[in-house]
């Protein structure tokens, strides 16, 4: 079967993964919003804590939370979120927080600055994977007993976070792959030119060469994985996570194998990457 070419109404049938379908991406930030918050009020209504892997993109679910959070008055008080990544400078330590491109500088101005201080996460409850101290998410989620959810968007190559599929010639079983933890890794060039793109005019140089990402077996131990592909370029990697050979190759679409995952998609990312073919009359 050519993935490539099922029919759109197709699309998620008899895969392992659920798809959300959303109009535009508009719409999707809402819907990831909306059940961040669900499954923070379920456990604030049981006096439990809520522990999250949180992303720095997409950014749109964040002005929705703040929306909704300030609006509706609900505590993030007992909450601890564990950002995915950060940026590493060449002798691997964090870039500047100051940095445009910083994820620690980022959530804080989207996120963590615009929340009443009465409803916000605790400062000491707001953690980034350390390079000094890779082992810190792993710890939390022991300590917690549980990780409720994970949320995020979905590299061109079909990364989450920054877990890079293994490079070409590189020989990794889908165990191995899933057994990495928390650690500093190289972003593969795929990824530095697709945020170039995004981020700074299509400088790729301007993109780090390091990174610190949570890793797939924190992730994995997550109730809930939630995936964003809001973007025409992920296309190609849609359909190969929801229709695909689960792969280290095309690391999200080893969530076919959890028990709870859902990709949130918009229209055009459901679109064939295979162009059509037009004949033309002379």
């Amino acid at each position: 079967m050519d993935i490539n070419r099922i029919k759109r109404e197709d699309i998620g049938k008899n895969s392992n993964i659920k798809l959300n379908v959303c109009e535009h991406e508009v719409d999707m930030y809402w819907k990831v919003a909306i059940e961040v918050l669900e499954t923070i009020e379920a456990n604030n209504k049981k006096n439990e804590p809520t522990l999250m892997v949180v992303p720095y993109g997409p950014l749109g679910p964040y002005a929705r939370l703040v929306y909704l959070v300030n609006k509706y008055r609900i505590s993030l008080k007992n909450c601890t979120f564990i950002n995915m990544d950060e940026y590493l400078t060449d002798d691997k330590k964090y870039i500047d927080i100051n940095d445009p491109l910083s994820f620690r500088g980022g959530m804080d101005r989207i996120f963590y600055s615009r929340i009443d201080d009465e409803l916000n996460v605790l400062p000491e409850n707001r953690y980034f994977p350390d390079p000094d101290a890779p082992e810190k998410p792993m710890e939390l989620i022991k300590k917690f007993g549980k990780l409720d959810m994970v949320f995020g968007g979905v590299g061109i190559n079909g990364h989450y976070a920054f877990n890079e599929p293994p490079e070409d010639g590189e020989i990794v079983t889908n165990e191995e792959f899933l057994n990495r933890p928390t650690r500093v890794l190289e972003v593969s060039r795929e990824t530095r030119t697709v945020n170039s793109f995004m981020n700074c005019g299509g400088d790729i140089n301007g993109i780090p060469k390091y990174c610190i990402t949570v890793g797939m077996k924190e992730m994995f131990m997550a109730e809930k994985v939630r995936m964003c592909m809001p973007r025409d370029w992920n296309a190609g990697a849609l359909r190969k996570i929801l229709h695909g050979e689960v792969t280290a190759k095309v690391p999200c679409s080893l969530f076919q194998n959890h028990k709870d995952a859902v990709l949130y998609a918009t229209e055009v990312a459901l679109q064939s990457p295979v162009p059509e073919i037009r004949v033309y009359n002379k």
